[in-house]
């Protein structure tokens, strides 16, 4: 990594340390730790050739996260805090022995604009926070269920990876469906969907090479580019996802759920764009779920 990127980043890290710490009320040593241990998973994150990798994207964005909720829950303390003030202010009112009518109604009117002064603040910073929520949804990498990437980040991968005329190594993509997720979300609800979908993300973190990505592609499908692979290769990290998946159980609410999947694989063409990729390997796992789930097909060279 450059010097001037690196002292650029660690610059801003300290600026950020900073004014978290004058933001804080009472700022504590656990928290000053807790920001150096993100900074450092940032940074241990960070793609060498790249300071503007996906992969410090993501940590960029969960951590843009946390900085909003957190303010959020800082802006809720500090009006229910000035809430409970207006409360006592209203008892001290009533306790009065010398007050009169005219002031009484002098007071709570006086209290009811303090108090519908407080409800328009709040609602001014819900209405902040939930305008950058949905600017870093828009323009993230990174699916804040699963946290894995999302559809604009294979996009962008795929279009770098299709502009290159030759590949000095083979690269497969293997398409993923959960079998039967419509009928799981009705049977449990949408929630247990959500931790099948987690479910999954987590497995295949586990089973995948560090060079290897996982796309949230949309819905209950995912897409997984495995680099510099063979074909053999390629065939038998896809038959150990099945079998992980297949074999893990996910109990929820006491109940056990039985997960699997059925995939589709390819190999990238020099001739391919991302759209012929794509469409290849979901040929093959439409098939593979017309063969009856649970399985893995992939493209032949002259179709499936």
């Amino acid at each position: 990594m450059q010097k001037d990127k690196l002292k650029s980043l660690v610059t801003q890290m300290c600026k950020d340390l900073l004014e978290h710490i004058e933001q804080e009320k009472d700022p504590t040593k656990e928290q000053v730790i807790n920001y150096l241990q993100d900074a450092i998973d940032a940074i241990i994150s960070i793609d060498e050739s790249s300071l503007d990798s996906i992969k410090h994207t993501k940590e960029i964005f969960i951590n843009k996260y946390k900085e909003i909720a957190k303010k959020g829950l800082s802006s809720y303390k500090n009006t229910n805090a000035r809430f409970e003030n207006l409360r006592k202010m209203q008892v001290d009112v009533l306790q009065d022995p010398h007050i009169n009518l005219e002031s009484l109604t002098d007071k709570f009117s006086d209290i009811q604009n303090h108090m519908s002064d407080e409800v328009n603040k709040a609602n001014n910073i819900i209405s902040q926070l939930t305008k950058q929520v949905k600017t870093l949804e828009e323009t993230s990498k990174v699916d804040p269920l699963t946290k894995a990437f999302n559809r604009r980040a294979l996009n962008d991968y795929l279009n770098t990876i299709c502009s290159k005329q030759h590949l000095k190594y083979e690269l497969h993509l293997l398409m993923i469906d959960i079998d039967d997720f419509k009928k799981i979300n009705d049977r449990y609800g949408h929630l247990a969907g959500d931790k099948i979908l987690i479910f999954i993300t987590n497995i295949l973190k586990k089973t995948l090479r560090d060079g290897d990505k996982t796309f949230r592609y949309g819905g209950e499908e995912f897409i997984i580019i495995l680099n510099r692979i063979n074909k053999e290769q390629c065939v038998q990290i896809a038959s150990r996802i099945l079998k992980l998946i297949s074999e893990n159980k996910l109990i929820y609410k006491g109940e056990t759920i039985n997960v699997t999947i059925s995939m589709g694989t390819t190999k990238l063409k020099n001739t391919d764009t991302p759209d012929t990729l794509i469409s290849r390997a979901d040929k093959a796992l439409y098939k593979a779920k017309e063969n009856g789930k649970n399985q893995m097909c992939t493209e032949l060279e002259n179709g499936i």
